[in-house]
């Protein structure tokens, strides 16, 4: 049974535990809503920042990974994949899996500076997934002294405590031409 005691308290009489519910204050409303608007405006205004950090973050992934290759740098180009035994590199037919073994088939395929070339990242377009994961996409052109291949990469990264990496890499090589 409810009922109202002389301070205007709804009083249930049957269980302790219900004995006394009062009503929300005019200034507990207010603390209320403008802790809610404070939270909601925080969050609001915060996720551009966010996404723009974590786009710029990507993208210097990516270049740092250019820029070590043009040294001739595989360890560093390597830098830019998560170091993981789960880490796929898939490329014409073969899937290579573990950062180690997408380290050793760099190493053979361009084993001097002339097979390496000099190599440009174009065309790049990142979409967050989530605050931890993006995809990115793009092309890829290697200038060498006989040829230019190039091709396009699709790159799952993911946010780790080092930072943005690589951690699923398909990348195609479009035909010569004829």
């Amino acid at each position: 049974m409810l009922t109202l005691d002389a301070a205007g308290h709804l009083v249930y009489k049957r269980l302790p535990s219900l004995q006394m519910i009062s009503p929300v204050s005019l200034g507990g409303a207010r603390w209320i809503a403008i802790t809610y608007c404070s939270f909601f405006a925080i969050t609001l205004f915060a996720a551009p920042k966010q996404t723009a950090n974590a786009l710029t973050q990507i993208r210097s992934v990516l270049q740092a990974q250019q820029d070590a290759w043009n040294r001739g740098d595989i360890d560093g180009f390597m830098n830019g994949y998560a170091s993981s035994a789960s880490t796929v590199f898939i490329s014409e037919d073969t899937i290579a899996r573990g950062w180690q073994t997408v380290r050793d088939r760099y190493r053979k395929k361009y084993s001097s500076r002339a097979k390496m070339g000099t190599l440009t990242f174009s065309d790049l377009e990142i979409t967050l997934l989530s605050s931890h994961s993006a995809v990115a996409s793009g092309r890829w052109k290697l200038k060498r002294a006989n040829d230019q291949p190039h091709g396009r990469f699709t790159l799952i990264l993911r946010r780790q405590l080092e930072g943005w990496r690589i951690v699923y890499d398909h990348t195609s090589a479009a035909s010569p031409p004829k």
